[in-house]
């Protein structure tokens, strides 16, 4: 059993969003030999969801294994968004290596960082795939020189600072192991993965021994807690003592174990130390729980996690129009059971009852973080409301109270950098660096407080003419920075129940722009445009013209409507006051007023 450790590699493939990893794994699957011939593939295979692949990125780290020069390597492809980093800390702990893939256009970016550190933390060995090198105006030697000097600033070891570099095309399935050779397939960096990844250790002979590092869903076994086997051999039926984060432990019998055969989780007899498993019969688990010999239980340390920066309040859906948007989940009951089960799967996202009933705070890691949550239940069917992203402030010894900051990157156009760094002064960003290239672009890097960067990436594609490109990360905590303003522009809000007509929507067009099309129901309280002042105005969005005897053949069809602002999730998320929520349901986007009532808000801001 132990010389068939030595036949297994783990390696984790971790990037900046949008540098090629997925596609990078989809041809090491291929050229491995991980489908039949006769099976019809995809590309991006490993992104499933269908958030995924409508939006490019990975959300939820994924597992799979090939076979190569009779080795078993397991493969888990990792989030590339800031946002999911909790995701990619918590995998990093079941491999031995990581494939650090790089755009050599780009070179490495701020995410790039952030899973680099944790990598070279965790002692992990590293392969560097300098990807890309297909592209126009590519500078891949400059792009390895700038990831060498992040390993130094990042204090890697010697043997992390001697790492193997491979480059490649992910989206032709080549490589090269140096920019003078010819393109060949991708066996150069399937050889350097068995050279240089370590075989994984560990006691075949000694007691179970398993932390739980991610879940799987199967439609057949419920939930599968998957995990790396650290020590012992695994087996169906077997019985093991689960740790809980009360510090007890109880017994629980593995119904089945199984193991990545491609993509595919397969049922296997046994499994030895460093096989990366999936175990179905544990009714209740988070992840963490270490699962040990029922003699001598043992509780591994937990996965820490940086905390979440944003949190939004998620309350039961308390409009006119509630229920007619296609919602088959309406109650807080559901509302409750859906997040829970959103927080067992997520670490890294947080669920507190706050005093009503039916409300719930929800926090995580940023607002795409959140508002993939809110979309994966939009489209399952659930109705609800969400109140606009709130800051999570902490308070120091000294009860000075601090907030998160984030190092923010902005690429735009030199004729744009004004506008971007009055914007961004406005702010309270603090400009760290400034660069300007040859090719008259220019670079800009701040420290911006997390609650400045709310709805900024639109705004500057609007500065911008949509040529800036932005990324950012968070850094720390600091002391609060002052007041930042929120929209300062006022809401049109709807008077009276109804249908909103054209003749209407177009006599209110001087007022603002609109958000809803004609045709649409709306209700008094509900938010249809954004006015052009910093007043909110309650407006009439039903009336219809009144019909005379004396009309001009036509006149009717002379309404030209400018187009509205269809708003997406993020859009309305971030356009949102304090006083205001989003309704969600599976059909449509509503933007509203928390209290409907225009006498209880006027009675409520004298009051203050």
């Amino acid at each position: 059993m132990e010389e068939k450790n030595k036949l297994i590699r783990n390696i984790a493939i971790i990037a900046h969003v949008d540098h090629g990893k997925t596609t990078l794994v989809d041809q090491i699957l291929k050229q491995c030999g991980a489908f039949r011939e006769t099976e019809e593939v995809t590309e991006r295979i490993m992104d499933s969801n269908d958030l995924e692949r409508e939006r490019g990125i990975t959300i939820l780290s994924k597992n799979a294994s090939v076979f190569y020069n009779g080795h078993r390597i397991n493969v888990v492809d990792t989030p590339g968004h800031a946002d999911f980093g909790g995701q990619v800390e918590r995998v990093l702990g079941t491999v031995d290596g990581v494939l650090l893939v790089v755009d050599a256009f780009e070179g490495p970016m701020a995410q790039t960082r952030f899973v680099t550190q944790k990598a070279i933390e965790l002692g992990l060995i590293p392969i560097v795939v300098i990807n890309k090198i297909d592209r126009d105006g590519c500078d891949p030697t400059g792009a390895l020189n700038k990831v060498f000097d992040l390993f130094c600033d990042l204090n890697a070891n010697e043997e992390q600072l001697e790492f193997g570099v491979v480059f490649a095309s992910g989206r032709k399935g080549t490589c090269r192991l140096s920019m003078d050779d010819a393109d060949t397939d991708l066996r150069p960096l399937m050889d350097m993965i068995l050279k240089r990844i370590p075989a994984p250790t560990g006691d075949p002979k000694g007691t179970p021994l398993l932390q739980i590092a991610s879940l799987e869903y199967s439609s057949f076994l419920g939930r599968l807690a998957v995990g790396r086997i650290r020590r012992g051999i695994w087996k169906t039926g077997m019985t093991v003592s689960q740790s809980l984060p009360n510090g007890k432990f109880k017994i629980i019998r593995i119904q089945k174990v199984l193991r990545y055969e491609g993509i595919a989780p397969m049922p296997v007899e046994n499994a030895i130390p460093g096989d990366i498993v999936l175990l179905s019969g544990l009714d209740n688990f988070d992840i963490g729980d270490t699962l040990s010999s029922v003699d001598s239980p043992e509780s591994m340390p937990r996965i820490q996690i940086d905390p979440p920066t944003i949190s939004m309040l998620f309350t039961v859906n308390t409009s006119p129009l509630a229920g007619k948007g296609g919602g088959k989940f309406l109650t807080g009951n559901h509302l409750l059971e859906r997040l829970e089960r959103a927080r067992m799967a997520d670490p890294a996202l947080l669920v507190e009852k706050t005093d009503g009933a039916s409300a719930f705070k929800v926090s995580g890691r940023g607002v795409m973080h959140l508002t993939i949550l809110i979309e994966n239940m939009r489209r399952e069917g659930y109705e609800f409301t969400i109140g606009s992203p709130q800051v999570i402030f902490h308070k120091d010894e000294n009860g000075k109270v601090l907030e998160p900051i984030e190092q923010f990157k902005v690429e735009v156009p030199a004729e744009f950098s004004g506008a971007v760094i009055e914007e961004l002064g406005k702010r309270r960003g603090e400009m760290v660096n400034m660069i300007q290239d040859d090719s008259n672009r220019v670079f800009l890097e701040y420290n911006v407080p997390s609650r400045g960067l709310i709805g900024i990436r639109s705004l500057l594609l609007s500065l911008s003419k949509g040529y800036a490109i932005s990324q950012s990360i968070f850094l720390e905590y600091q002391p609060h920075k002052g007041e930042i303003p929120s929209r300062t522009n006022g809401v049109l809000i709807a008077k009276d129940p109804g249908v909103a007509s054209a003749y209407a929507l177009w006599k209110l067009e001087d007022r603002g722009y609109m958000i809803i099309p004609p045709g649409s129901e709306v209700y008094a309280g509900m938010i249809i445009g954004e006015h052009n002042r910093d007043v909110d105005i309650i407006v009439n969005v039903i009336k219809s013209k009144h019909l005379t005897n004396m009309r001009a053949a036509g006149s009717d069809e002379n309404i030209l409507l400018t187009p509205y602002r269809k708003m997406s999730l993020e859009e309305c998320v971030t356009f949102i006051n304090e006083d205001e929520c989003v309704e969600i349901t599976p059909n449509v986007l509503r933007v509203r007023k928390i209290e409907l009532s225009e006498h209880k808000r006027k009675a409520a801001a004298k009051e203050e």
